[in-house]
């Protein structure tokens, strides 16, 4: 099950955006100290209390633990963190304090990643899988390896198909990966290929394009992963796709061809119109979130028209539509958290966008460390800009709305 997926099942359920905000109403009302100011005076005692909170039932109580604990100094936090990781009693609390150690740095945490790697609880070992999906380590590649034959879980083992994906440069990881392109469960493949695309894996370019030959629910994945991966030899297949294959497979196409030629002004303006089009039509709610797939796919990849034409139709949609295209900008931003930052810097409606970004997390909701590793790049971005700079302004309204 891909990321995007996890979010349009909950879209799909009748909560609208909403209620999902209503939920939230404390946490966001609660007083608290702005995001990225440092809260003085966090004393060992208050960070132990605020880490037991971090599994707490009332939402502005946990928001407000993760917020203390973020802007805890480092030689308090990390130690701390480490301990509740590995043997807090509250499972969740295990779960979030190795989210929030990942905000103090690699040599922090990938020796307790390390060693929580197998570990019984699903959401643990999920966040294991996802740093090693991100800051390789040789000495892991094994373990993943491994638990590609053994994993089951539909919530971890994408996870683990990223990881294993980042460490493609080895012939290990590709004679792992590239079978199951063409076997197993379609929720499992679906994730390998996209995964596969997202990672550039010429290797698995063949067997993608097997799939994409095929009409079916991953036709959509295979034709956007032969795009990312940018194989010129793959126009000829996405050519024919285009003059023959069925209409709901061509914001695929579109996105893919602009990817693979950046000659890309016939494709942003069709995809802009067939977003227009789905969301008028309430009946075509399958090819809306098939066009806003594409989009995302091609705005992870730096294309800002792409993300420009999600915000503007976002920001004044109402649900559903607006649900889908704020799940698509929830997962740009944890592909490519700088291009949203770069996006928010151009627009008028800063508040407005902004709080679809919102809406598309709390829809995300389960990728906690992709979320965490969002705020970590635009803390990075603002920390590098001049200070009174329009990025700083940005990104403290970013991560004053996401609550950070």
């Amino acid at each position: 099950m891909t990321r995007r997926s996890l979010g349009l099942l909950v879209a799909a359920v009748a909560v609208p955006l909403g209620a999902v905000a209503l939920a939230g109403q404390g946490a966001r009302g609660a007083a608290a100290a702005p995001a990225g100011q440092a809260i003085d005076h966090v004393t060992a005692a208050a960070l132990d209390q605020a880490i037991d909170k971090l599994g707490a039932f009332d939402l502005p109580a946990r928001t407000q633990a993760s917020k203390t604990v973020r802007r805890a100094p480092a030689d308090l936090a990390v130690p701390a963190l480490s301990k509740a990781a590995r043997a807090h009693t509250d499972s969740y609390v295990r779960y979030r304090s190795l989210v929030l150690l990942t905000d103090f740095g690699e040599a922090a945490a990938t020796p307790v990643m390390r060693d929580l790697i197998e570990d019984r609880d699903n959401r643990v070992r999920l966040v294991a899988l996802g740093w090693f999906g991100v800051h390789t380590d040789p000495t892991v590649l094994p373990k993943l390896l491994s638990a590609l034959e053994t994993e089951r879980s539909e919530f971890v083992r994408p996870a683990l198909t990223r990881a294993v994906a980042a460490y493609g440069d080895d012939p290990r990881a590709r004679a792992a990966l590239e079978p199951l392109v063409t076997r197993g469960a379609d929720l499992f493949r679906g994730a390998v290929i996209e995964t596969l695309g997202d990672n550039h894996a010429r290797y698995a370019s063949a067997a993608i394009a097997e799939v994409a030959k095929l009409d079916g629910p991953l036709q959509d994945e295979a034709v956007l992963s032969l795009g990312k991966i940018g194989d010129a030899s793959a126009l000829q297949q996405l050519s024919a796709l285009q003059q023959h294959g069925p209409d709901d497979v061509q914001p695929a196409v579109a996105a893919a061809v602009c990817m693979i030629t950046h000659n890309c002004a016939v494709q942003d303006d069709f995809l802009k119109k067939s977003l227009a089009f789905a969301a008028a039509h309430e009946d075509r709610t399958t090819f809306l979130s098939r066009v806003a797939h594409a989009l995302d796919a091609l705005a992870s990849t730096n294309h800002a028209p792409a993300l420009a034409t999600l915000f503007d139709a976002g920001a004044p949609a109402k649900d559903p539509t607006r649900s889908v295209i704020a799940v698509s900008i929830g997962t740009v931003a944890l592909q490519n958290p700088l291009a949203i930052l770069t996006a928010l810097e151009s627009r008028s409606d800063l508040p407005a966008a902004t709080t679809l970004l919102r809406d598309g997390f709390d829809l995300l909701s389960e990728e906690d460390f992709g979320q965490e590793c969002f705020y970590v790049a635009i803390r990075q971005a603002m920390a590098t800009a001049p200070a009174g700079s329009k990025r700083r302004q940005v990104g403290t309204t970013i991560l004053d709305t996401l609550e950070f």
